[in-house]
């Protein structure tokens, strides 16, 4: 797939000066239920309103979406509000249905991106569609995978394409529901810096507390958009009710958020810029040589262990370390998450270095 300019043609067509909002209920639930809340965004910065129509769920017996009559009720809220309608597809009978009912907007959800079967039926259904096709990063953070729904997307000749970050799932214990891994999307960002992006911190933080912060965060990363679900009585919301924001919240939240510019071609940020990052890249030299050393070390750990004949991994030695680094993180404003993280990198590699060692 090749990164062309065209790609971002659908959202300059909205000709906003803000980015890109997209926001409904995570799920339709009654037709007055969507139209209520559909009218009380209509005059906002909203410009896309979305109702999850089929809701995969992990396990049976949970509310699964109303289905096709959902469809009509959007149809409807279109008609009343003149928003575009979006919703989350996962088979090929969601596309015609979708398609029957002339909604703008389609996804495909993070549990369908990691199934290249099902993205290519999806392809195949919306093939030369021109309605605006989404792709929700994979389950897993997997970059190839998710690029690979979009290229499935892009090769059936759908022209208005665009991703959604909503985090990836973790066995870890985190303050999020999905983490971001934000450096998969950047590296998304940087190959195809024209598909639009586009944020889901509903599905990242499960905690509607926390929206904000992550939508900021993905702005000063130069994100295009936000889809975040909104319901007027969230508490009482049929699925996902901790993640769900009222309308008056969302105005709030896009009040409140500071849009970056892209780049100051002043003398004076460039001279600042031009000192700090030159001091960036002496210090990022220094930690690869710092981290060389310790490899070296690793190999002699690798070593008196072999002669020793002694496992490579010792869980009470690992343990102390990781204690014992993420107090020391937390003086040098690091936080638990990232000297976990770091650590993690750095231990995988040693073993790595000692099982050479060991194999020798």
């Amino acid at each position: 797939m090749e990164n062309k300019k065209e790609m971002r043609k659908w959202l300059e067509d909205f000709n906003l000066n803000h980015p890109l909002v997209i926001a409904g209920p995570c799920s339709a639930e009654t037709e007055d239920q969507v139209l209520k809340i559909a009218h009380e965004l209509k005059d906002s910065k909203v410009s896309v309103f979305r109702a999850g129509i089929w809701k995969p769920r992990t396990r049976p017996g949970g509310f699964e979406g109303v289905g096709e009559i959902g469809l009509k009720w959007l149809q409807k809220a279109k008609k009343e509000t003149g928003l575009l309608m979006g919703t989350e597809v996962a088979t090929a009978a969601h596309c015609k249905l979708a398609l029957e009912h002339d909604i703008d907007v389609l996804w495909v959800g993070a549990r369908t991106t990691a199934n290249p079967f099902a993205v290519q039926e999806i392809a195949d259904t919306l093939k030369g569609t021109d309605k605006i096709v989404l792709v929700k990063n994979p389950v897993n953070p997997d970059l190839a995978l998710w690029l690979g729904g979009v290229e499935r997307l892009y090769m059936a000749g759908i022209e208005k394409l665009g991703v959604i970050h909503r985090g990836f799932s973790t066995y870890e214990k985190t303050k999020y529901r999905n983490i971001p891994e934000w450096q998969i999307a950047i590296e998304l960002q940087n190959k195809f810096p024209d598909l639009p992006l586009i944020i889901d911190p509903s599905h990242i933080t499960g905690d509607r507390k926390m929206i904000f912060e992550v939508t900021q965060e993905a702005l000063d990363l130069n994100y295009d958009g936000m889809i975040i679900e909104t319901h007027y009585d969230p508490d009482n919301a049929w699925s996902d009710a901790a993640q769900q924001v009222t309308p008056d919240a969302l105005k709030k939240i896009i009040k409140d958020l500071t849009i970056r510019k892209t780049d100051d071609t002043t003398d004076e940020y460039s001279s600042k810029m031009t000192k700090l990052r030159a001091n960036i890249d002496v210090l990022d030299a220094n930690l690869l040589e710092l981290l060389g050393k310790r490899m070296k070390v690793a190999d002699e750990i690798g070593q008196v262990k072999k002669d020793a004949n002694v496992a490579i991994l010792q869980n009470n030695r690992w343990n102390e370390i990781l204690g014992k680094m993420i107090l020391e993180g937390e003086k040098k404003g690091l936080t638990e998450e990232f000297v976990l993280r770091m650590f993690k990198a750095i231990h995988q590699e040693s073993i790595g270095h000692q099982e050479k060692i060991f194999n020798a």
